[in-house]
């Protein structure tokens, strides 16, 4: 069991008067907002359980928040712009007045992604999460919420029931959609290849399940392959598309649910051929892409609009902070996805 903290606790971290806690925690008098915001970043530092109840009655701060969002892959083009999305969607609900704190976590492992959001989510008043769904990952999130930080999942859900909910494209339509375009274009029978940054990320095995069950209904002669893992590795992507094609001469299309190893796939589709009548679906419109798409290496991009996604989870965000609004948990928040070919990028 936690050991209680205390007002005194907190004045003595702060350097502050118990009268000051109590004035900050209460609102019973002004406190300058300097000395405020001290008294809350000791109170955070201590782990005191209502800091969030302090950082609402604090009529000086004029509605600032500190939004945090843990993305993934610091290198990925749609990360960089989906983090810049975030950044303006913040700046705008706020009118200036809030902050995007946004960390990048390029290492997978559970463990890992779970201290990262225990740690940015206690520097800030909510949190977005792009993570896999592990109990790591949803032990933090339950934490978080505990100590009075809402945390929103962002493009794949998590299994926690604590998080606000989730706010994405409509993973399952997205996979039938993968399978339907595979399917008119695919100019023969043969095999159909389907990569997956990992099992645990939720809207990636939604998207490979409604994929397989899409072209088993509608396209029995085409014959889906295990499922291959690439943990969005771009060299574990260009690795194991060689393999593919050395293995599986008759590979008609190829289908990746993720995007971050897309990189490898094109450039080895590149050196192996771009002429093998192999149908390519991926997901996200990054320059390399675009590129793909223009030289005819892929045949459509499924596209999360960063900006309509970045503006929801903001809003989820800040309504969830409001004092006294009653926050429903796992609600989706569905947004519809774009579709490129070489005719529109």
């Amino acid at each position: 069991m936690k050991p209680k903290i205390t007002i005194q606790a907190i004045a003595e971290a702060a350097g502050v008067s118990t009268a000051t806690v109590d004035r900050v925690l209460n609102s019973r008098l002004p406190v300058r907002e300097g000395t405020a915001l001290r008294v809350i970043e000791a109170a955070d530092r201590l782990g005191y359980h209502a800091v969030h109840v302090m950082r609402q009655r604090l009529p000086a701060s004029g509605g600032r928040r500190r939004l945090g969002f843990c993305l993934q892959k610091r290198s990925s083009p749609f990360y960089q712009a989906f983090a810049q999305a975030l950044r303006d969607a913040v700046a705008r609900q706020t009118d200036g007045r809030g902050t995007a704190v946004i960390e990048f976590v390029d290492d997978l492992e559970p463990g890992i992604i779970g201290e990262k959001l225990l740690d940015l989510g206690r520097r800030c008043d909510a949190l977005g999460v792009v993570a896999l769904d592990h109990p790591h990952v949803n032990a933090a999130v339950a934490q978080l919420h505990e100590e009075g930080h809402p945390c929103l999942a962002l493009l794949s859900d998590l299994s926690s029931p604590l998080r606000l909910g989730c706010v994405s494209i409509d993973d399952r339509q997205r996979g039938r959609m993968a399978a339907w375009a595979v399917r008119r274009l695919a100019r023969r029978e043969g095999e159909v290849a389907v990569f997956i940054g990992s099992h645990r990320y939720l809207g990636q095995e939604i998207s490979e399940m409604a994929f397989r069950a899409a072209l088993r209904e509608q396209a029995p002669t085409l014959r889906v392959l295990d499922a291959q893992v690439n943990l969005e590795d771009e060299q574990i992507g260009y690795e194991a598309t060689l393999g593919l094609l050395a293995r599986h001469p008759h590979l008609v299309g190829l289908y990746d649910t993720g995007g971050g190893a897309m990189r490898g796939i094109v450039r080895a589709l590149r050196e192996e051929g771009a002429g093998r009548g192999i149908v390519v679906v991926a997901h996200g419109l990054t320059p390399e892409h675009r590129l793909a798409l223009v030289d005819g290496i892929i045949d459509l991009v499924i596209q999360t609009p960063v900006g309509p996604v970045a503006d929801t989870a903001v809003s989820v965000l800040l309504r969830a902070l409001v004092p006294g609004h009653s926050v429903a948990f796992g609600q989706p928040f569905v947004q519809p996805f774009e579709l490129y070919t070489s005719e529109n990028v």
